[in-house]
This record gives C-alpha cells, sequence and structure tokens, in this order.
C-alpha cells in the first residue's frame, strides 16, 4: 500500500497524493492511504464507506464545520507523475487543480489543527467526475446523512483560492420537432423534421439570459443547443429531430421552475426531461458564510457551474467552495496549481479553525 506523510508541507503531500493514480471508479489505492494515514490520528474518529473516507472531531464545540473534497480524477492523459516546477511555482499533473491541492489542505489540517473552535468533520470521497449514481458524497448523505450534520461547509473544489459561493443548477432536455417521411426526390410529398428544427436554433440563438443578483452576487443564465441528431437514409425526409438543449440556472430557481421555463421557452415544441441537479443559493446572509469570507480574504465570486455545495443545501447546511487551482485548467492535460495557492489556503483555513483569523500578521503554524 502506497503510504501519505502527513507531517510533509502540503505541496509535497499534493505529490504524494497525485502520484497515485485515481481515476473514477478506481480509487481504492487512494482511499486505502487516505484511511490509513487519518486512522494513526488519535484525535480523530475514521469511518469508511466504499472508497469514501470520513474523519471527525468529537470535542463538544458548539458547531461543527466540514471539509470536504473528492479523490477521484478524470482519464489520464500523459500527465502523471507530477511534476513540480520551481522556476514559475506551478505544480503540474493529474488532479494538482481538480483537487489533490485542495485535498491535501485537508489532510494537513486534519492532521495538525487539534484544538479547533468548531468540531470538524472531513471528508474525502469518491466518483465526483463521473455519474452521480456513483458519487460518494451522494452516497454517504443517503446511508450515514448525520456524518455530514454541520453548521457550515467548505468544498475545496478549485476556485483559485477565493470564495466562490452556491453553485447554478444544471438540466438537459430534449427538444423534438416532427415531420413525414417522404422520398427525397418528391420532398413535396413530406415534412422534413431537420428543417424544423430552424426555428428552435433560432430561438436559441435568440436567447437573451438572467442575471439575477443574489446577495450581492450576479449570476449568469445559459441555455446552449449541445447536440442535435435526425435523419433516416440518404434519400429519406426524416420525420424526427431530436436537439439536446443544457440550461444552467441561477440558484434562485428550483428545478422545477427552470424545467418550467424551459418548456415554455420551446412551445409548442415536445420537450422531455433527461438529467437535472438543483443549484445552491451563496448563502451570505448566514453568519458563518460572512465570518468564513471575512476570514479568508473578503472576496467572493459566484460559482457558474455545478458543485457538490449543491448536496449540502439539500441537507440544510450552507456551503461554499474555496480552494487553491484555476478551475478552468480542470480536465486538461496540462493541468497545474500554484504552489502559492495550495500554501495560502491551508495558512487562511488554518487560522479561522483555530480562531485566529483576525490577526492579519498571524501566518499560522505550517510546521
Amino acid at each position: 500500500m502506497q503510504l501519505l506523510d502527513l507531517t510533509a508541507d502540503a505541496v509535497t503531500l499534493t505529490r504524494q497524493l497525485v502520484d497515485i493514480e485515481s481515476v473514477s471508479r478506481d480509487e481504492e489505492a487512494i482511499a486505502d492511504a487516505v484511511e490509513s494515514a487519518l486512522r494513526a490520528l488519535p484525535h480523530l474518529s475514521v469511518v469508511r464507506r466504499g472508497n469514501t473516507v470520513v474523519a471527525r472531531t468529537e470535542l463538544g464545540r458548539p458547531s461543527r464545520v466540514v471539509l470536504a473534497g473528492h479523490l477521484d480524477t478524470v482519464p489520464v492523459n500523459d500527465n502523471l507523475p507530477s511534476r513540480l516546477d520551481e522556476g514559475t511555482g506551478l505544480l503540474h499533473g493529474l488532479g494538482t487543480c481538480d483537487m489533490k491541492g485542495g485535498d491535501a489542505v485537508i489532510l494537513r489540517l486534519a492532521a495538525t489543527v487539534t484544538e479547533p473552535v468548531h468540531d470538524l468533520t472531513f471528508v474525502l470521497y469518491e466518483a465526483e467526475e463521473i455519474d452521480a449514481a456513483f458519487n460518494g458524497l451522494r452516497l454517504l448523505s443517503e446511508s450515514d446523512p448525520e456524518l455530514l450534520e454541520a453548521d457550515f461547509a467548505v468544498l475545496m473544489e478549485p476556485s483559485n483560492a477565493v470564495v466562490e459561493a452556491g453553485c447554478q443548477g444544471t438540466l438537459r432536455v430534449e427538444v423534438r420537432t416532427r415531420g413525414e417521411r417522404a422520398h427525397s426526390a418528391r420532398a413535396w410529398r413530406g415534412v422534413n423534421a431537420i428543417h424544423g428544427a430552424a426555428d428552435v436554433l433560432v430561438r436559441l440563438s435568440e436567447y437573451e439570459p438572467r442575471r439575477p443578483v443574489i446577495d450581492g452576487l450576479e449570476y449568469h443564465e445559459g441555455l446552449n443547443a449541445v447536440f442535435i441528431r435526425g435523419g433516416v437514409a440518404g434519400n429519406v425526409l426524416p420525420d424526427e429531430c431530436v436537439v439536446e438543449v443544457n440550461h444552467r440556472f441561477a440558484p434562485d430557481r428550483t428545478e422545477d421552475e427552470a424545467l418550467a421555463f424551459v418548456t415554455d421557452f420551446f412551445a409548442p415544441y415536445d420537450v422531455t426531461l433527461t438529467d437535472t441537479a438543483p443549484g445552491a443559493l451563496p448563502g451570505l446572509d448566514r453568519p458563518a458564510a460572512r465570518a468564513f469570507i471575512d476570514a479568508v480574504g473578503g472576496v467572493v465570486n459566484p460559482k457558474f457551474g455545478w458543485t457538490d455545495v449543491a448536496r449540502f443545501t439539500v441537507l440544510g447546511v450552507p456551503a461554499v467552495n474555496y480552494g487553491p487551482g484555476d478551475p478552468m485548467l480542470a480536465h486538461k492535460q496540462e493541468e497545474h496549481v500554484p504552489v502559492e495557492q495550495i500554501e495560502r489556503c491551508e495558512q487562511k483555513l488554518r487560522a479561522w479553525l483555530e480562531g485566529r483569523a483576525g490577526d492579519p500578521t498571524d501566518e499560522g503554524d505550517t510546521a
């Protein structure tokens, strides 16, 4: 079994995590290493479900905070093992950004913050990068929801080391146009369903995104065709064409409200829902969220993509995204993370968890 050294600095620990290949559905080796390292810490109780590992303090504090990160990556793309470029201060390799830099910070804090002002729950989970049916956080919320009970949660998805609040919801629909088959040499005897889809595409091109302001943050919705299919044969007018549309909706709308909007937008065409996930309100009116933002620098941006903060919202736990790395680099072959962001996230979180965030001169103990 590969071993993790939780006494190492966060950058070294990131490299150790990156160099354990953990493509989705193949996280056993990294989960074994994480579990072994955490079970060696006497101040934590550890539970494992599948390839998801949960470690908790039980100090009787009046509040509890969750720090969570996924262990899996997208498939390898000639970007392992890790490589540190000391000249640029960038750590390269699969998962450096999404999100083993954040995982390393979680593990460092789990090992070294022994007298926090909050009770702490550390969640390192499997299968975030694939179908939601396998998502370790979702499965944990169903099998052991008590393990995720908290007053606040930080999901350490890459966010350039600033807070990204909430997340937009997402849904996909199939929009169908109908026609009548006919020989293409006698096209007037039928109705071409692909030609009929032109109206659907025109509507999409003329769509004006809604940009609601929630808790002072401006979200930007989207409605886009992502696939189109139709056709029978080279000499036949098609009787059906399907345009697949993805709608990214602001978190002030429920999934039902977003679907109602899309259905009305494309009326009278048939609209079939194929996938949906709720958004998460930023929750900046919650004292815990505001205190966290102030503690880590005061900068907060809206999250336009979907993340697992939505799962915490469903559980009634306010949550934000905060982690090292540029989310635009996630899943790319040239994925990398600035060393400075890993170190800054660890320092800011450590000071907050130990109740020292109000002292701007306190760099924290990173030993």
